[in-house]
């Protein structure tokens, strides 16, 4: 599991709660179903990703039209992120676009790069980065895609990235890739085992980037109220805690989809722990946790339809618990 990843096979997935995973509709069945995941695979890569295409609409009409609490959960994101009330083809587009990147990644795990026009923004920042040698870790959110990442390794061919998640999604996205290609490579970190921080600095020390997605609880753990699109929303002090008690510098990366074959990837300097002043940790971590939920919401407001959190993310706070 702990394989060398080649630049080439980057993928970054989340740390979910089995509550979080029950309620991401297509997420989940992507993963449980791997019958189905094998026959679209099949259809997209044989038949070529148009014909693909041709699938997502059904799909996305099925689950916006019968599953009710996603699509209530779409819409109270969309009059935020859109500052007026979503309308039917709003929600429409967001569940079209939540299926797109999944099904995009069919072609990027079986590295199709030639399928799609690519920008890189922030392409030196995260250079200068990994020129200095050690490691870094690299925050992003439930927004676009991620395995989008795996075809910049030949414009930034040092870019070596390894997953944090729990055992549980790991074995699921084992699965998932072995039912897309069986020849994906991957580098995990299990979380949850008393060498888990160990390895994450092994990696770090070896220069090699560590990818979380930060918008999401990983279990019991501290939350942070933080104001986002108008309304207070909790963000889980974990993954910036260790990044602190690590003493690294952190990136924010969104690969948002801009529709078509189009993506856009994003890499913006969001805190630097290497040099924290004693006493400082806590309103360090509390800075850079302001400073993601303030990205997040930049690419909420630019490109709406990218967040895929088809759940109520602005849940009351007695629910959690909070610092």
């Amino acid at each position: 599991m702990n394989q060398p990843l080649n630049p080439e096979t980057i993928l970054v997935t989340e740390p979910d709660t089995k509550q979080a995973e029950t309620q991401l509709w297509l997420a989940s069945k992507e993963r449980s179903n791997m019958s189905l995941l094998r026959i679209m695979s099949w259809i997209s890569l044989k038949m070529g990703r148009s014909v693909g295409r041709l699938f997502l609409h059904p799909i996305s009409a099925y689950f916006l039209l019968f599953s009710a609490a996603n699509r209530q959960a779409s819409c109270e994101y969309l009059n935020r992120a859109l500052a007026r009330r979503a309308t039917f083809l709003d929600l429409y587009r967001h569940f079209f676009w939540f299926a797109s990147t999944i099904h995009d990644r069919i072609y990027l795990i079986n590295k199709r790069f030639d399928l799609f026009d690519i920008e890189i923004v922030g392409k030196e920042a995260i250079r200068q980065q990994l020129a200095e040698g050690n490691g870094l870790f690299l925050m992003g959110a439930h927004m676009g895609s991620f395995e989008v990442i795996r075809a910049i390794g030949r414009q930034i061919p040092d870019l070596r990235v390894a997953m944090t998640m729990h055992e549980e999604n790991a074995q699921k996205i084992n699965a998932m890739l072995a039912a897309i290609n069986p020849e994906a490579g991957q580098d995990i970190i299990g979380l949850g085992h008393i060498d888990s921080m160990l390895k994450v600095r092994e990696r770090l020390d070896d220069g090699t980037v560590v990818g979380m997605l930060a918008d999401r609880t990983l279990g019991e753990e501290i939350m942070t109220p933080i104001n986002l699109l108008g309304d207070v929303a909790l963000f889980p002090n974990g993954p910036f805690r260790m990044a602190a008690l690590l003493r690294r510098p952190v990136m924010f990366m969104a690969g948002v989809y801009l529709g078509g074959n189009r993506y856009q990837i994003h890499f913006q300097p969001l805190a630097d722990f290497s040099d924290i002043p004693t006493g400082q940790r806590a309103i360090a971590i509390q800075n850079a946790i302001t400073t993601y939920a303030s990205l997040i919401e930049q690419h909420c407001r630019k490109t709406p339809y990218n967040w895929f959190n088809f759940f109520d993310f602005w849940r009351p706070a007695q629910t959690n618990n909070t610092q």
